[in-house]
């Protein structure tokens, strides 16, 4: 990049001591204004147009038609209709942009990206959807991006979009500190946006729980660690917060409550030669919406001896397992296999049919003709249980992709 520089005023002579002003007052010499070196800054343009196309051999939400969530597969026998679908999508093709610059307090960097799988309102659409906007100066960051709960390195190599089911996964706004950096290792700790949800179960019908809704007064405390060295590394990660609901009702009933959020992950890479083992187990209550695939962090306890408190809210327990082997056969060829597991405990007031466990095992096999490019294929099974009715329900997928990266970088080398 250019170095930017103060340019002279068209007319302006150069700045002297004690120049006199037109009414004769002396004028103290003219300071130049600090310029911020900018030399070994660059700008980078990056992104990959992916297409991903398969066979679903059964069902489920038809909103989240190519990815394999288990949360999203039937609660009861034939909720999405009949077995068999073929799907296709762009969705995972995606555009960003990367800066760095070097400064007198410390090395800026900025982050702005995007991808297309829509989600919410937007659900089983193809539109643009915000993944990271995030700066950092020095030891501070502040923006979107991965949870400092999360290990991002602990997401295998497949090309299903959505990923292990028990992984810790989720971009948050954040403010965060690094106090401690050593290459790959580093201790970061970060105030996040609070977040949560409730399942109301057999009793979410009740007129008066239409009147609750969720307050949160605190931000979700975050930290971890992480060690690294040639063979991998290391990380355990810890989470706390605070979620709280009030009774808007004017009603004999107050069901206003709170309840405490904790989590601790422990994850890790480890290298047996050219492959990497991937893996995590995380546990807590009430921290189901850092999760890749769970449902909701609050459920309902019976409390029928309380004519005035005759349910309350509750964290609901969990656990989160990963366990992936990616293979790199060759600098052409890749694989990966694996399991992963969420397992929640719902509390007693909870609906027969709320989500219970989750699993997702995945196995592919990547070509890749240059650094750039890759096709593949990959068989995908998944498996929802519910709490306490007994049903069960499974998926099975195959899907291809092709993916087509591009990048592009200014400024000084």
């Amino acid at each position: 990049m250019l170095r930017q520089v103060a340019a002279p005023v068209a007319g302006d002579a150069a700045p002297q001591s004690n120049q006199t002003s037109a009414e004769g007052v002396a004028v103290a010499e003219t300071e130049a204004v600090p310029v911020e070196d900018s030399s070994g800054s660059t700008f980078e343009i990056y992104g990959a147009a992916m297409l991903d196309m398969g066979y679903q051999f059964k069902q489920n939400d038809p909103d989240w038609y190519d990815v394999l969530r288990p949360t999203k597969l039937p609660s009861y026998k034939d909720e999405y209709g009949d077995d068999g679908s073929w799907f296709a999508g762009v969705r995972q093709s995606r555009l960003g942009f990367k800066s760095f610059t070097p400064t007198s307090v410390g090395d800026l960097k900025t982050i702005f990206e995007f991808e297309l799988f829509g989600v919410g309102d937007d659900a089983g659409q193809t539109t643009f959807r915000l993944r990271h906007a995030w700066g950092e100066l020095g030891q501070f960051g502040a923006g979107q991006t991965w949870s400092t709960f999360m290990d991002i390195d602990v997401f295998p190599n497949s090309i299903e979009y959505w990923g292990p089911s028990g992984m810790v996964f989720y971009r948050n706004v954040q403010l965060r500190w690094t106090p401690w950096s050593d290459g790959d290792s580093n201790v970061m700790i970060s105030l996040e946006k609070p977040g949560g949800s409730g399942d109301g179960g057999r009793f979410a019908d009740r007129v008066e729980l239409e009147g609750v809704s969720s307050d949160f007064e605190l931000p979700d405390l975050s930290a971890h660690y992480r060690y690294s060295q040639d063979w991998g590394h290391v990380q355990v990660a810890g989470i706390l917060r605070q979620i709280e609901w009030n009774d808007l009702n004017d009603d004999a009933y107050d069901l206003s409550g709170s309840d405490t959020g904790w989590g601790i992950n422990l994850s890790a890479n480890y290298r047996i030669g050219p492959h990497v083992l991937r893996g995590s187990v995380v546990y807590g209550e009430g921290i189901q919406n850092y999760m890749n695939d769970a449902t909701v962090d609050i459920g309902v306890v019976e409390n029928f001896t309380d004519p005035v408190r005759p349910i309350y809210g509750e964290a609901i327990p969990m656990l989160g397992i990963v366990a992936f082997l990616d293979l790199n056969w060759s600098e052409q060829w890749t694989s990966t296999i694996g399991y992963s597991m969420l397992d929640n405990d719902p509390t007693d007031g909870q609906s027969p049919a709320s989500f219970e466990k989750g699993q997702y095992a995945l196995a592919n096999i990547l070509y890749h003709p240059t650094p750039s490019v890759f096709y593949g294929v990959e068989l995908q099974w998944g498996q929802r249980d519910n709490y306490s009715d007994g049903f069960s329900s499974n998926d099975t997928r195959i899907q291809f992709s092709a993916k087509y990266n591009f990048s592009k970088s200014f400024g000084d080398k």
